[in-house]
């Protein structure tokens, strides 16, 4: 009788200590899913900064030279 109540004590640790620690990981998973969605990283940038992309007239040539440049390069 002694040995039955043991395993059920020691169940029923295992279970709580599970949920306790399942618990923790899914408020931790909801809390930096909460930060990551207020942080805004298509805002326009501040400062001094430079738009790297221009598109020119001649469109068409530009994107066959980058696609060579890129089967080329791996890039």
């Amino acid at each position: 009788m002694i040995s039955w109540m043991k395993i059920v004590w020691n169940t029923t640790k295992v279970f709580f200590a599970f949920s306790i620690c399942t618990l923790v990981f899914y408020f931790g998973l909801l809390w930096i899913n909460q930060e990551y969605e207020n942080y805004h990283r298509y805002d326009e940038p501040k400062g001094k900064a430079v738009k790297v992309f221009n598109l020119s007239s001649d469109t068409d040539s530009n994107v066959v030279k980058r696609l060579f440049y890129f089967y080329q390069t791996g890039e």
